[in-house]
C-alpha cells in the first residue's frame, strides 16, 4: 500500500504545475499552500480512468487519511470510475470524513449515483444530518446535481431549509441548489422565498446566484429583486 501511495504521489508530482499550484491554494484557503501539487483537473480525470483500471491501484482508496488535496480529488475521482454500485457506497462512506474543501468534494460526484436515485437518497438524507460540513454540502450538491429533473420532490427543498449552519461552504452549497432549484423548478421554489424561509444571508444569496443566471428570464429576476431582505 505505502509503495501505491508513494507511486501515486509521483504521477502527481510529475503532473504538477508550480503557478497552477498557487491558483489553487487561493481558490481552496481552507488548504495550506504546501499541500498543493498543482494538477489540473482534466490531467487528473485522465490518470483516476488510468488508474481505476488497475486493481493495485484500487489500494490507495483503503489509505486513507491523504495529505496532498490532488490525492484527495483523485480518490474521489477513482470512487467515480468504479461500476458496482455497492462497492462505490463503500468507498463513498469511508471516504466523506476525510473531504476538506470545496473542490474534492465537488467534483466528487460518482455517475453511476444516476442509475441508483431511490437508494442514493436514502444516503443523502443521513449525509444532511451529518457535523462534518463537506459531507453535508456532498449531500446538497448531489440533491441538487441528480435530483432536480424528474426525481424531485418538493420535501427536498425543507430538508435545505431546515438546514441551520455556520459553515461558509455549507451555506454556499444551499444558495446555489435553490438558485439552481429556481431555474428548473421555480413554481415551488419561489414559494420559499415569498415565505422567506431560508436564513437571511442564504436567502440573499441564493437571489443573488439566480440573479448572474442566463437561464432565468428578465421578468423573473426583476420579481426575485423585490424579494431581498434588508
Amino acid at each position: 500500500m505505502e509503495k501505491t501511495r508513494a507511486e501515486i504521489r509521483e504521477k502527481l508530482f510529475a503532473l504538477s504545475e508550480e503557478k497552477y499550484a498557487d491558483f489553487t491554494a487561493k481558490l481552496t484557503p481552507t488548504i495550506p499552500r504546501e499541500r498543493v501539487i498543482g494538477v489540473r483537473l482534466p490531467v487528473m480525470r485522465k490518470l483516476a480512468k488510468e488508474l481505476a483500471k488497475d486493481e493495485q491501484s484500487l489500494a490507495f482508496l483503503e489509505d486513507l487519511p491523504h495529505f496532498y488535496l490532488e490525492e484527495n480529488t483523485l480518490h474521489g475521482l477513482m470512487i467515480g470510475q468504479i461500476k458496482d454500485f455497492a462497492q462505490v457506497m463503500e468507498y463513498t462512506e469511508k471516504f466523506l470524513p476525510y473531504v476538506d474543501n470545496w473542490a474534492t468534494c465537488d467534483t466528487f460526484a460518482p455517475k453511476i449515483f444516476k442509475k441508483h436515485q431511490a437508494e442514493v437518497l436514502v444516503y443523502i438524507q443521513r449525509w444532511l444530518q451529518s457535523d462534518h460540513p463537506y459531507t453535508v454540502r456532498f449531500a446538497v450538491v448531489t440533491l441538487m446535481s441528480n435530483y432536480l429533473d424528474e426525481y424531485f420532490e418538493e420535501k427536498m427543498l425543507d430538508w435545505l431549509v431546515k438546514l441551520k449552519w455556520e459553515d461558509y461552504y455549507v451555506k454556499m452549497a444551499i444558495a446555489w441548489y435553490f438558485s439552481t432549484a429556481l431555474v428548473k423548478q421555480y413554481e415551488i421554489t419561489i414559494k420559499v422565498l415569498e415565505e422567506k424561509r431560508l436564513e437571511k444571508w442564504v436567502h440573499n444569496k441564493s437571489i443573488q446566484k439566480a440573479l448572474e443566471s442566463y437561464r432565468i428570464d428578465e421578468e423573473k429576476k426583476a420579481y426575485l429583486r423585490t424579494l431581498k431582505i434588508k
